[in-house]
């Protein structure tokens, strides 16, 4: 029998085209349903804190306002109601001694949280790219120079920079920008290493050297041949590096060297907090409970970009088995008309 009527049995699917990388990423990603919730996760709290001034409008609350009348002062100034003054009012209840709207702290908490984390890490990533990057590409001792400091910034005691830093710098300087640089520029020694190792790796391939060979110049190799080839390993870092970086400003925060009042953030509350958790419990459970489902969320959300970057990954996600499916059923059919047509 020929092949045509072969195929024509079997059934065959018509041929579909392959998927482009970002299409095979998404599906890779939502195959992973912790990784998609996670992501839904993240995108409804960037919603939240991008929509802080709205949503506050429609509360009819400001972060700032003092409400002196909803705390009991002749008891240290708990809130007045249950569950820490929850009302109609107040969705969230109000804040100890002050009565500012607990809800309203929340949501621009939010905004400085995030908004911090995020420029600390596009600032490490950038860091780390372009010391990566010089350090493969440059001379034998531009390389031993970058890769002794990336080093020594490996070694030192993060936390204890980050505290001298910030205790030194005047206060009039915008204290949010002020720990996002502190932090990106700490931090980017594990990008750098990264960089360095994957862009050493890959030029000793044939596309690389075909690109020198055409007298193409370093960073225009840099540019067009190995930063895509570096998206993948750096975007899973990145995506790492992000929940990193919200504890580590929440860190600073709770030390009173982060944000200042009366800016909100969720490591500042948590530092008030800390004399409530029996009085008013709801003012330490609220920050911290968001903390760790954003750190959580984040972490899973970044795994998962891991697992769908990774292409090794895809034997692991139920991806393609439909044609799978196909390609076995037309494997069996012909071994079947084989063993007839040998009869």
């Amino acid at each position: 029998m020929s092949d045509a009527l072969l195929v024509q049995e079997a059934g065959a699917a018509p041929a579909v085209a392959p998927a482009s990388g970002a299409r095979l990423f998404w599906r890779r990603l939502r195959a992973q349903r912790a990784a998609f919730a996670a992501a839904l996760v993240v995108l409804l709290l960037v919603l939240v804190a991008l929509a802080a001034p709205l949503l506050t409008a429609l509360a009819g609350q400001d972060p700032n306002t003092y409400h002196p009348d909803l705390v009991d002062s002749a008891a240290g100034g708990v809130p007045i109601g249950p569950f820490g003054g929850i009302s109609a009012d107040h969705w969230l209840g109000v804040e100890p001694q002050t009565g500012r709207d607990l809800f309203a702290r929340i949501v621009y908490g939010a905004r400085v949280s995030l908004g911090v984390a995020l420029f600390a890490t596009v600032l490490q990533i950038t860091l780390g790219l372009i010391i990566g990057l010089t350090a493969a590409l440059g001379s034998r001792w531009v390389d031993q120079l970058l890769s002794r400091i990336t080093d020594i910034n490996v070694a030192l005691p993060i936390m204890v920079i980050a505290l001298a830093l910030l205790a030194i710098v005047p206060e009039t300087f915008p204290r949010p920008v002020l720990i996002a640089l502190v932090i990106g520029g700490i931090n980017w020694a594990g990008t750098s290493k990264i960089v360095r190792a994957q862009a050493l790796t890959l030029k000793s391939l044939d596309f690389v050297s075909a690109a020198r060979l055409s007298g193409r110049g370093k960073w225009s190799i840099a540019r067009r041949e190995l930063l895509p080839s570096l998206a993948a390993p750096v975007i899973t870092y990145a995506a790492l590096a992000f929940p990193t970086n919200i504890i580590v400003e929440a860190a600073l925060s709770f030390l009173g060297v982060g944000i200042k009042p009366p800016t909100p953030s969720w490591g500042q509350m948590l530092t008030e907090a800390d004399t409530w958790y029996q009085a008013a419990p709801t003012y330490l459970l609220l920050p911290a409970g968001l903390l760790f489902v954003t750190v959580l969320a984040l972490t899973v959300l970044g795994e998962g970009v891991r697992t769908a970057l990774d292409p090794r990954a895809a034997s692991r996600l139920r991806v393609g088995t439909g044609r799978t499916r196909v390609g076995t059923k037309q494997t069996r059919v012909g071994t079947k008309q084989t063993k007839e047509d040998a009869a």
